[in-house]
């Protein structure tokens, strides 16, 4: 507290009106709160000695507090306070601090409040050229949207389906020339082995009499069991089978055997 403050306390000019000493009022407030420090130095000391816990911290702090009040008391006891007389310059002068202190907080408010609203100005802008953004896009979609419909053609169902049909049959027709492709290929370059055979000597008593199909045969038959059976496209080696292409097809990926069954083999699933 200032000796400025301290003059203008309507309180004071009140005692000084009825002819109160501010002095002795000043020395008589100072006892009062150096009456009310001991009491709390005092409950402090005796709660000292008790356990503390997590208030360590806040119990010095308050000591701290004590001690500083207590030399602070010892100050304006020892000074003698100065009694300001309230005279017109001296009231003119505390009137333009006054003024001066509220012109530059209200200074400062004003600054404060125009960069708010250059911020709000900013963000308004930007917000504003999205908004046009998103209109000229819209605009566009419905322009667009518009010459979509005028150009919607439509389609009967009878001209769909022979579409359909005829994309079908152009499909089969493509497949049958490729079996066709795919057969004359095999027949030219993988031949049955019966001559072959009947020129070795490699036969034993044992040898099987079936009658051994084409390569081509094999595929086909491997073919139709992936598509009619997929659940099981596994097809059993028969005596039909001649051994050399089912080596050649193993090696090449084109067949795998059963994980449990050697005996069983099945084509490679390429169209998945």
């Amino acid at each position: 507290m200032s000796e400025n403050q301290l003059e203008l306390d309507p309180d004071n000019t009140t005692d000084m009106e009825v002819g109160i000493d501010p002095e002795e009022e000043l020395i008589k407030q100072c006892e009062e709160m150096w009456k009310d420090m001991e009491e709390c130095q005092n409950k402090l000391l005796l709660t000292g000695t008790e356990t503390l816990t997590n208030s360590n911290a806040q119990l010095s702090l308050l000591i701290m507090q004590v001690k500083c009040l207590t030399a602070e008391l010892g100050h304006w006891n020892k000074r003698t306070p100065e009694i300001t007389p309230l005279t017109e310059d001296v009231l003119v002068t505390l009137g333009k601090e006054e003024f001066q202190n509220l012109k530059y907080n209200l200074e400062m408010v004003v600054s404060t409040i125009q960069s708010k609203n250059e911020k709000l100005k900013e963000d308004l802008e930007r917000e504003q050229r999205w908004l046009d953004e998103q209109q000229q896009i819209l605009e566009s979609l419905n322009v667009l949207y518009s010459d979509l419909k005028n150009q919607v053609v439509t389609f009967s169902e009878s001209r769909i389906f022979n579409e359909l049909k005829a994309k079908m049959l152009s499909i089969k027709e493509f497949k049958e020339k490729l079996l066709l492709t795919l057969g004359e290929f095999l027949e030219d370059h993988f031949p049955l082995p019966d001559e072959n055979i009947k020129k070795k000597k490699t036969t034993t008593t044992q040898e099987s009499k079936a009658q051994l199909i084409t390569l081509n045969e094999m595929i086909e038959m491997l073919i139709n069991r992936m598509f009619d059976v997929p659940h099981d496209p596994y097809v059993k080696i028969s005596d039909s089978f001649w051994p050399p292409y089912i080596e050649l097809l193993l090696r090449y990926g084109i067949a795998l055997r059963h994980p449990e069954d050697p005996a069983r083999i099945r084509l490679e699933a390429f169209h998945q």
